[in-house]
């Protein structure tokens, strides 16, 4: 099992509470969504794995197991044309559970009108796949979110 991790800290919402219906909807696929703290910092690895994808708002990785994470840093972020996110990986890397991969501003994206509500999600995984899904309450960076079988 793959366990995934919260890549920052804040207020855990579930994906139904999330102001985008792909999302909101599970279309990418299922997870939960972490409403983070208004401080800027790095957003990290929620598996060990590769960097697939790798966007200033965005970003895949793959773990030994073949499960793919997106972690979405905000909601419509994409039109910040990368204003205020500082790449820390390349794409192809290795990197580590917990390891900084995109460092931001939640408060900057708020401020610029847009949510900074982080999606993290199972790509292509169906609803049955995870378990322990947390919906509410606090985490930390590097918390439990979710199991993936």
């Amino acid at each position: 099992m793959t366990s995934v991790t919260a890549p920052l800290a804040g207020r855990v919402i579930g994906l139904a509470a999330v102001p985008d219906p792909v999302f909101s909807g599970a279309m990418v696929g299922p997870g939960t969504a972490v409403d983070p703290e208004r401080t800027a910092g790095p957003a990290l690895a929620p598996v060990a794995g590769v960097v697939v994808s790798l966007h200033p708002h965005a970003f895949v990785v793959v773990d030994d197991e073949g499960h793919g994470v997106l972690t979405h840093l905000g909601i419509d972020t994409v039109q910040l044309g990368g204003q205020g996110f500082e790449l820390l990986v390349y794409k192809g890397d290795r990197v580590e559970l917990g390891q900084p991969v995109v460092r931001w501003d939640p408060a900057a994206v708020e401020a610029a009108g847009r949510s900074p509500v982080c999606p993290v999600i199972a790509v292509d995984a169906t609803a049955e796949a995870l378990s322990d899904i947390v919906e509410d309450g606090t985490v930390g960076a590097g918390d439990v979110l979710f199991g993936w079988h």
